[in-house]
């Protein structure tokens, strides 16, 4: 899934957020076109600044997922979740962002 949404998003067909819930329209078929629904939250538009692509991940596993995915991105970016924090530490580009949600995604969903 995670190579999916690199694809997506280095392509340059859609946001971090909606490479991540494009990823998961084509892992889970019932899921598709959901991307659509992400299309505001990139670029620190998701809410509370988060990641888009960590957005997407968490609203797409669940609330009872969120906290758990929220914990390894931060281990995966220096402890970072906002889009502004991840920029400025200059140590995660999008990319790196977008795989990492949707291998946890991924994971998630391979749990439940």
């Amino acid at each position: 899934m995670k190579k999916i949404a690199k694809e997506f998003h280095q392509q340059r067909r859609g946001n971090c957020a909606q490479s991540v819930a494009y990823a998961w329209g084509q892992k889970f078929p019932g899921g598709r076109g959901v991307e659509d629904v992400f299309a505001g939250c990139g670029a620190g538009r998701a809410p509370g600044g988060l990641c888009g692509a960590l957005h997407a991940s968490c609203t797409l596993a669940g609330t009872a997922a969120e906290q758990s995915i929220k914990q390894s991105f931060a281990e995966k970016t220096g402890g970072h979740l906002t889009c502004k924090e991840i920029r400025a530490a200059k140590r995660v580009p999008c990319a790196d962002c977008v795989e990492i949600a949707a291998e946890l995604l991924e994971n998630h969903a391979r749990r439940s």
